[in-house]
């Protein structure tokens, strides 16, 4: 196994660990909600009350990470299957009778049949992806990560590999054309749907997002300074690392669609 592909392993593990740690404050405020609507149901009822609303949005974003987290779990089965042994070395591997070995022709013979609900759904999402603008890792720099705003052109069943177009590349690109991608999935971050802001996890003040330099198609490491809720309005109120003016960052607007939580081990 490479350094690189260890290096996904644990990524992945890293982003599992985030996401159950995201789902547990999801929950005490559903609880918190439920208390409140329980001890008080008449509250719903006068105007401007948004308990309703705010435990629906809370919902889907447990659902969200919910299906992100059953996403990466995917993902690392696919890893740690890769590099497993067919069987036990040596003297420990048993002899396959004839039904064994024609269960195991059937296992690997028939592929799509044998994908979980998860795995196939997994894919479904993958697929879904096709004409959407992503985030995307597309250096090979091990000593730093460069995110970019590209899009995705298919994705491959087989490899599980996306293809991605950068269709608006840097100066310094040779050619100075479009250039185009083969990533696998833990090098693509989809962006929010622009169109359904409630559906979408917010990131609380303090903490550090990945999002997309105002004038650019380039993605920063920042902090967020205030949400779109608290700002009343589809933009994070966001300090980028090493923006410095006069000696201060400056605190930039970015809408909510382009801000994705920022990489386990980001380097940058």
């Amino acid at each position: 196994m490479s350094s690189p592909d260890i290096a996904s392993i644990l990524e992945n593990s890293r982003e599992l660990d985030r996401l159950r740690k995201d789902q547990e404050e999801v929950l005490i405020e559903i609880n918190k909600l439920h208390k409140k609507l329980q001890a008080t149901p008449e509250v719903v009822e006068k105007p401007g009350d948004s308990s309703l609303s705010r435990l629906k949005s809370l919902y889907i974003q447990a659902k969200d990470l919910s299906e992100r987290e059953v996403a990466i779990s995917n993902q690392l089965l696919t890893q740690l299957d890769s590099f497993l042994p067919s069987g036990p070395p040596g003297q420990q591997r048993r002899k396959m009778d004839g039904n064994d070995q024609k269960r195991k022709r059937m296992k690997s013979d028939s592929d799509i049949s044998r994908l979980s609900p998860s795995m196939r759904s997994h894919i479904e999402a993958c697929n879904s992806l096709k004409d959407e603008q992503v985030a995307a890792r597309v250096t090979s720099d091990a000593e730093k990560d460069e995110w970019f705003v590209v899009k995705v052109i298919n994705f491959d069943e087989k490899t599980k590999e996306f293809e991605v177009l950068d269709e608006e590349p840097g100066d310094d690109e040779e050619g100075g054309g479009q250039r185009k991608y083969k990533l696998p999935a833990s090098c693509i971050i989809p962006f929010p749907k622009r169109n359904d802001p409630s559906s979408t996890q917010e990131f609380p003040a303090g903490r550090h997002v990945l999002a997309v330099y105002p004038g650019t198609t380039a993605l920063y490491k920042a902090t967020v300074i205030s949400t779109p809720r608290k700002r009343k309005s589809d933009e994070y109120l966001l300090e980028f690392d090493d923006d410095e003016e006069d000696g201060a960052l400056p605190q930039r607007t970015v809408p909510f669609h382009k801000v994705v939580p920022l990489p386990e081990g980001h380097r940058q």
